[in-house]
């Protein structure tokens, strides 16, 4: 039950909320996942999730969203911002993810995927960036095949005290994404920690001060994603999180990092 931070074989906390945000957060444990709630956003803060990719069960998706009577209502983005416009709900852990074990385990982790507290707004319509990001899980697990097809990603929205308001919330802009996988070639205890941090920006691409703001109730301009590979120290900095161990299993080069954010517009350009 919840996020097992031994998963791997070696050590992969989940990244922990400090200062005045921890006192607004709470942590929500579901099957093979933990979604930290931010009560005073209304989103989540971080999420981590174990995938056991030799383990994987095809299960129908459904489209069941739901609240989670654990926390109030108040407190999750419900359906009330999702109606009569153009965003989606989108999945913070992918949806397939968790969805491994028995059958039955299975379809109750697939459930799980579908409470609000698991989803954040996004921009409707995919484009290639977006499939891109929603594939990253599939290619750090064909990277790491040989070592038990075993990852634990974590993932939220980069929560700015400048995103734009919306329906008495606050639309986030960025999301970021850390895949950690076990090098030890056997999958046993112990070997060695790696790590990759990405960022997804659907910020609009003009400069948002020459745009009209949008009159009340309309959703705020967003821009089409685009996905990074990012040094995960940036992530930890942009989001207040503190995450050590991924910092230090960064398999990002340092001359590759000194260069800025990596655009990825394909698979092929993340470097693992």
């Amino acid at each position: 039950m919840g996020f097992d931070e031994r998963f791997l074989g070696v050590g992969a906390a989940l990244p922990r909320v400090s200062g005045a945000d921890a006192a607004a957060s709470v942590s929500l444990d579901y099957l093979h996942f933990t979604v930290v709630l931010d009560s005073v956003r209304r989103l989540a803060r971080v999420t981590g999730v174990n995938i056991d990719g030799a383990s994987l069960v095809d299960v129908p998706r459904g489209d069941d969203w739901r609240f989670d009577d654990r926390v109030p209502e108040d407190w999750q983005t419900g359906p009330a911002v999702y109606a009569a416009n153009d965003l989606d709900r989108g999945h913070l852990v992918r949806r397939r993810d968790p969805v491994w074990g028995t059958p039955e385990v299975a379809a109750r982790a697939n459930s799980d995927t579908f409470h609000f507290t698991n989803a954040a707004p996004q921009a409707g319509g995919f484009n290639q960036s977006e499939e891109l990001w929603l594939g990253l899980e599939d290619h750090v697990l064909e990277h790491a095949e040989a070592n038990r097809l075993r990852l634990s990603v974590f993932t939220a929205p980069v929560l700015s005290a400048g995103d734009p308001p919306y329906r008495g919330i606050r639309i986030p802009l960025r999301f970021w994404k850390i895949a950690a996988w076990n090098q030890s070639v056997d999958g046993g205890e112990g070997g060695e920690l790696s790590a990759a941090g990405f960022v997804l920006d659907q910020s609009p691409l003009v400069d948002t001060s020459e745009v009209v703001a949008p009159a009340p109730g309309e959703v705020p301009p967003l821009g089409p994603f685009r996905t990074f590979q990012v040094p995960i120290a940036d992530i930890a900095a942009i989001t207040g999180l503190s995450m050590p161990d991924l910092v230090a299993a960064d398999v990002l080069p340092q001359t590759v990092a000194a260069a800025g954010w990596r655009r990825l517009d394909a698979a092929s350009d993340i470097l693992l």
